[in-house]
């Protein structure tokens, strides 16, 4: 009688073990792009004229993009990373170009402040920051 209430409470166990896990959330990746994009979007603190924020939007929203169809491939991990790293080092010169170096550098600092958070969540796509 003993042993059949353990059989049935590691029965019980087990089963809410499998229904827990079974829930856990995945966060759609079209929501973490919509934070990323967000986050890139913010100039807060930066003195862009129209001209530079437009150009800019529109790099972003294309690089984004890029950036979750790159992480979202079938490609294997080795050739995700090179192009996630060709995608940041051609993001960087055009920054770069449209900013100039002192305000592409607190732009990305911002980002990279804003970005913290997330980068568990981006897996491969944190290499781009």
């Amino acid at each position: 009688m003993k042993t059949k209430k353990i059989l049935f409470a590691l029965l019980v166990l087990l089963f809410a073990g499998f229904t827990a896990h079974a829930q856990v959330p995945k966060l759609p990746t079209a929501d973490l792009s919509k934070q990323v994009l967000g986050i890139l979007d913010n100039t807060n603190g930066l003195t862009l004229n129209a001209d530079q924020k437009s150009k800019l939007g529109a790099n972003n929203k294309s690089f984004v993009d890029q950036l979750f169809k790159i992480t979202g491939g079938s490609d294997s991990e080795d050739t995700k990373k090179a192009g996630i790293l060709n995608l940041k080092n051609s993001r960087t010169k055009f920054l770069t170009d449209l900013l100039g170096s002192d305000l592409f550098s607190k732009y990305s600092g911002n980002v990279l402040k804003a970005i913290n958070p997330l980068k568990s969540k981006l897996g491969l796509a944190a290499l781009a920051f």
